[in-house]
């Protein structure tokens, strides 16, 4: 009997991403190969959790996913703008 899932490696896990296609952003916690077929009839799909600033995660496909470039500047890169 095969898995019924199986974790894929993805470079963008545990940062800040956004889903392409509601807008949301949040941190990818895991990209999952899953069968998500409800007949017979399997249908895989890679998955990507992302965790929501609430904490509740939710589901997307993993083609949807992409960095969030605005994401927010640690102390030290502003205090480098402070003195620029």
């Amino acid at each position: 009997m095969s898995e019924c899932y199986e974790y894929v490696p993805h470079r963008l896990l545990r940062r800040r991403v956004r889903d392409i296609a509601s807008g949301v952003e949040g941190v990818l916690m895991a990209v999952v190969n899953e069968n998500v077929s409800d007949t017979g009839i399997e249908h895989w799909m890679e998955l990507a959790y992302i965790r929501n600033a609430s904490g509740r995660e939710f589901t997307t496909a993993a083609t949807n996913v992409e960095p969030a470039y605005d994401q927010p500047k640690t102390a030290a890169g502003r205090r480098d703008q402070r003195s620029a």
